[in-house]
């Protein structure tokens, strides 16, 4: 059942109804009622329906008819009658109707607005609130509101209006009113020369006009600059600017809730203006328990502080947090009450809040494009910590084959990227070993930027080498990518072992890799040989058994960077390798300050130049300390030699020191990272940093 409200006249009797073929009842013992004080029963209807469609705001009564014809009297009396409040029935339910029908007399309210208040007033102070009044009673909330609003009405007024001797329109203005304005208008009821005001005249004589009494004045009169009038006896005075008044006032108010908070209440409220204090929405509670000051004021300036407050939900909460405080079970009031916890209100709205972070996000990262050692920093956090819009994970080493899993586990390039981990651990302040990429940071990716502002460039990029590291993808072109252009010989980092054996399934595949070790003749001596022979051939030359001579670091095409396949048929990471190649192709190296191409002969990226130059990243770290014009912070201490005197920013000012990228920065991955020698070379000796991994020149390079 839903409740709403009805015109009168657009009601009729429903078949349903137990009356519905009789004549008009007789209306004469509550038209008078109704006719004063407007229909107050719910009636129970039905909506009204046409030849199959709902007719809009129409319904049928079911139960009601007396009071449905009452009304209708009175509105066709030509009386402005109130909309009657209705319980709309579900449709198609015929016998829930007729029972309707016959149990509405059962159970009814007292007769008037009056007791019905006396009766809501002392459900509430039963612990119910307005909502289960509505509940109970089938009313409205509107009209449960309506009803306890007499409540601000004086004891002498609710008698006039149980008398009758005040007529509905004037009793619900009169409700509107202060205590001081309920008083004067008792006055001109008692003053048998004067008319007091009723209905629409009262409504004017509340809140129209500007004459403002200075007895409403909550600041001292001698402080007002404004114009002040009295009458001819001196016994009241008024304001003759409104505006000047509401100023003063207003600042007035706001000493007052200061005044009230050093007392120690624990909230100060001002209501707006005109927005009535309800006594019946709140629970008496002491400043000791939490209670708080309301602050209301009339729309004709009148100040009224309520102090020792809480709405009836807070009071609830303050005494589930009392109960649980008095048994110590330490659980938060609103936990122990089964309610969720609210959150304090906050001083900015939600869209006040979107427009100050969107704000400083555009000014924070504007500078962090003039400071890249920052930037750097902060992106390298983002990656281990990850954040809102940041989700990296670690790809699983030998996800779905545990063959690989096992070969890896024991393999050189997992030892080798095991203790790189191991020292970006260190650096990150984390002592258990891991991934770096996932680990749980008190404080996010904050504090993990706020680490990394304590690092040199050097160590920077050594996390970002085992982020980066941890979460490539294997089996991505990416993958490829890298390795063809850092041309790494998988010689260095893998041996033939079993798990790689077992995994060769094709005779074509292993007859090719035997014409590879062994040679052309051996090759076709064993073409139709089956597969496990021709393995064991190749262990044989791989190992140097059986008379067979001993082949060092074979590498398979399979693993060679690039990539080749030794069939005709698909081969993914072949695939790949072909895809990457244009890409590698287009790539130019970087040109120094005087235009000339930077040194790319080491095998793990750009090296230094060895003259000296600008070149390389030399050439890169001068231009990043030209683009910094006051750094965030002050450079650490050298770590491992590496550290920079002061640079002047882009203003030429010299502010302070500023940290631009490492000249010998060691590159975290395989690499040369000393002045390169001519090609065929031997390795470089690695810098004192700890993060230069070995590796050796090919001889294609």
């Amino acid at each position: 059942m839903r409740l709403s409200h009805a015109d009168p006249r657009k009601l009729v009797i429903s078949p349903l109804n137990m009356h519905h073929d009789e004549p008009a009842p007789d209306v004469s013992d509550i038209i008078g009622s109704v006719r004063q004080h407007g229909v107050l029963e719910t009636l129970l209807v039905r909506e009204t329906f046409q030849d199959g469609v709902l007719v809009p705001e129409h319904f049928e009564v079911v139960a009601g008819r007396r009071r449905c014809f009452a009304a209708q009297a009175v509105a066709g009396e030509g009386i402005d009658i109130d909309p009657v409040p209705i319980g709309i029935l579900e449709a198609g339910d015929d016998a829930a109707a007729l029972e309707i029908s016959l149990i509405e007399n059962m159970a009814r309210l007292p007769p008037n607005e009056v007791a019905c208040w006396e009766t809501f007033v002392k459900l509430i102070r039963e612990g119910r609130t307005p909502q289960d009044l509505a509940a109970t009673f089938g009313k409205t909330e509107v009209v449960i509101h309506r009803v306890l609003a007499l409540g601000n009405l004086l004891p002498r007024i609710r008698k006039l209006y149980r008398k009758e001797a005040i007529d509905v329109a004037t009793v619900r203005q009169l409700t509107l009113a202060s205590k001081s304005q309920q008083k004067d208008w008792l006055k001109l009821y008692d003053d048998p020369g004067q008319r007091e005001p009723r209905g629409a005249s009262l409504k004017a004589w509340l809140f129209g006009g500007e004459a403002i009494p200075t007895s409403l004045a909550l600041f001292a009169l001698d402080d007002y600059p404004g114009a002040i009038i009295a009458d001819l006896f001196g016994e009241e005075a008024y304001f003759t600017d409104a505006a000047l008044f509401w100023t003063h006032q207003n600042q007035a108010v706001a000493a007052k809730a200061e005044a009230l908070r050093a007392e120690g209440w624990s909230d100060v409220e001002v209501l707006e203006v005109g927005q009535m204090f309800h006594g019946y929405q709140h629970v008496a509670t002491s400043k000791a328990k939490g209670g708080k000051a309301f602050i209301a004021v009339s729309r004709r300036g009148e100040v009224t502080v309520h102090e020792g407050w809480l709405t009836a939900k807070e009071a609830r909460r303050a005494e589930a947090a009392e109960r649980a405080a008095t048994r110590g079970d330490g659980k938060e009031g609103s936990a122990a009450s089964g309610e969720a916890p609210k959150a304090e209100r906050s001083e900015v709205t939600a869209n006040q809040q979107a427009y100050i972070d969107l704000h400083r996000r555009a000014a924070v990262r504007a500078v962090l494009t003039d400071h890249l050692d920052v930037a750097l920093r902060l992106l390298v956090a983002h990656a281990v910590a990850g954040s809102r819009y940041w989700r990296v994970e670690t790809d699983p080493l030998g996800a779905g084959s545990q063959m690989a899993a096992d070969s890896l586990k024991t393999g050189p390039g997992e030892t080798i990227f095991a203790a790189k981990q191991s020292q970006v651990l260190r650096l990150l302040g984390l002592t258990a070993a891991g991934d770096v990429v996932g680990r749980g940071h008190a404080g996010g990716a904050a504090a993990v930027f706020a680490r990394l502002l304590s690092l040199t460039d050097a160590e920077v990029l050594a996390v970002a080498a085992v982020v980066i590291g941890e979460t490539l993808a294997a089996g991505s072109a990416e993958v490829e990518a890298a390795g063809t252009y850092l041309q790494v010989d998988m010689g260095d980092f893998w041996r033939p072992d079993e798990s790689f054996f077992d995994g060769i399934k094709d005779r074509e595949t292993v007859n090719a890799m035997l014409r590879e070790v062994g040679g052309k003749k051996v090759a076709d001596g064993n073409v139709s040989e089956k597969v496990r022979t021709q393995k064991g051939i190749l262990r044989d030359f791989l190992a140097g058994t059986n008379d067979r001579p001993k082949v060092e670091r074979w590498t398979p095409r399979w693993l060679t960077f690039p990539a080749q396949a030794y069939t005709r048929r698909p081969f993914a990471t072949a695939q790949r390798s072909k895809a990457v190649a244009p890409l590698l192709r287009r790539v130019r190296p970087p040109q120094d300050e005087a235009g000339a191409p930077g040194d790319r002969r080491a095998r793990g990226g750009r090296a230094p130049d060895p003259r000296g130059g600008s070149g390389g990243r030399r050439g890169l770290r001068r231009r990043v300390a030209r683009r910094l014009v006051e750094p965030a912070f002050r450079p650490p201490r050298s770590r491992g030699g590496f550290s920079f005197g002061p640079l002047a920013g882009r203003d030429g000012a010299g502010r302070g020191p500023v940290r631009g990228v490492n000249p010998g920065l060691a590159l975290p991955f395989p690499c040369r990272a000393k002045a390169p020698a001519p090609r065929g070379a031997g390795d470089g000796e690695p810098p004192s940093s700890g993060f230069q991994t070995r590796a050796k020149t090919s001889s294609s390079s």
